[in-house]
């Protein structure tokens, strides 16, 4: 299936390191990638139909430290539509005068609903469609931007009637927050001082953060499966949803 990568932080973070890492494994996962990276309110969204280990635009952004409080990546395995720009994740959409970005790693079976003007795929994937969908019925359930809390209660109603389909990890960010499903893997950590070292898992490559950073750096980075070797990733549990803000886990 495909991989997913997100980071939160308190600050705007540059995710050179943890890119690198994350397109080594599109090796297997080679029918697209994408990034976006929130700044203020505008976004900065990267998609190739070519495989990350050899688009150059995944290079472009390997060598350029774009920085962001609020980023989503994702490198595609096609379980359902064709490889074609239109079917590469991240999708964005507008919902209250802001962006939204999601991404999705799983296969979504039976999944027909009724969608109105205002949100529909442009793609033929199940992930852009049931994106649709949450921004549909989130619309419907808010008049207006909710805050955090409220957007996350909403959301665990939400989500598990996409689960309900199929298999349904995903990421979902409005430059505020990110929030984060996971039926069946997905991981995370939270950098923060005391910094250390840190390798990556697929590549020979390390950093110290601690040479990188000032005490007050605080990210959360969420990912498919652990990206170092020598940090405490903390597991999901199937069917947990988990929203992230300043770099950290909030407990709503």
């Amino acid at each position: 299936m495909c991989q997913l990568l997100g980071m939160n932080g308190n600050t705007p973070t540059d995710i050179v390191f943890s890119f690198t890492g994350f397109c080594t494994r599109a090796e297997e996962h080679k029918d697209g990638f994408g990034i976006a990276f929130f700044e203020g309110p505008g976004v900065r969204l990267f998609v190739d139909a070519q495989s990350a280990r050899t688009s150059p635009v995944a290079e472009m952004v390997r060598q350029y430290p774009i920085r962001s409080d609020n980023i989503i990546a994702h490198i595609r395995k096609a379980t359902q539509g064709r490889i074609a720009l239109e079917n590469t994740h991240p999708f964005q959409r507008e919902l209250w005068g802001r962006y939204w970005v999601f991404a999705h790693n799983g296969d979504l079976k039976n999944f027909a609903p009724r969608l109105h003007a205002s949100f529909r795929p442009v793609g033929n994937t199940d992930s852009e469609l049931a994106f649709c969908w949450l921004m549909q019925e989130l619309s419907k359930a808010h008049a207006s931007v909710p805050s955090i809390p409220e957007l996350t209660a909403t959301l665990r109603e939400l989500v598990p009637q996409l689960a309900a389909h199929g298999t349904f990890n995903c990421m979902l960010s409005n430059g505020e927050a990110l929030w984060a499903h996971c039926s069946t893997k997905l991981w995370y950590l939270v950098r923060q001082h005391p910094f250390q070292r840190a390798t990556l898992q697929d590549e020979d490559i390390s950093v110290n953060f601690a040479e990188e950073t000032s005490a007050a750096d605080r990210v959360a980075v969420v990912v498919t499966e652990p990206l170092t070797r020598d940090e405490n990733w903390v597991a999901f549990r199937p069917g947990e949803l988990k929203v992230f803000a300043g770099g950290l886990p909030l407990d709503h």
